[in-house]
């Protein structure tokens, strides 16, 4: 039997590719990189970068929810800009959804991002003992 779970749900994005939302093995669940798409239309949030990464955060956070858990058990985040720039907008906007301890965080600049958006994050999350 296999301790492997494929989460999935609609108040996130749907894949726009060959991937899960979200794969559970054991207690940690890796989920998949989030770009700002809203989860009803699967268009681009409108709005500047900070509405990007609002709409990033918030895409994780749902995947969270459908694993069992919450943006409080994440314990790595890899993000994806653009624009280094917008890296004090990033902190901000990660300020709203995580507490302290903060989890394990890279960011890099990237040269595009899928349909063109400014920003992606993708996360490791670990739930119950």
């Amino acid at each position: 039997m296999s301790n492997r779970a494929i989460i999935s749900t609609d108040k996130a994005p749907q894949a726009i590719g060959t991937y899960s939302q979200a794969v559970k093995a054991g207690n940690t669940v890796y989920l998949s990189g989030q770009i700002p798409l809203v989860p009803a239309t699967m268009e681009v949030v409108q709005g500047n970068f900070e509405a990007q990464a609002v709409q990033v955060f918030e895409n994780l956070q749902a995947v969270c929810v459908a694993a069992g858990g919450s943006m409080d058990e994440v314990v790595k985040v890899n993000l994806y800009l653009t624009d280094l720039a917008d890296f004090a907008v990033v902190n901000e906007v990660m300020a709203r959804y995580f507490s302290q301890p903060y989890p394990a965080r890279a960011a890099v600049q990237v040269a595009a991002l899928p349909k063109g958006v400014a920003f992606e994050a993708e996360a490791v999350m670990v739930v119950g003992d």
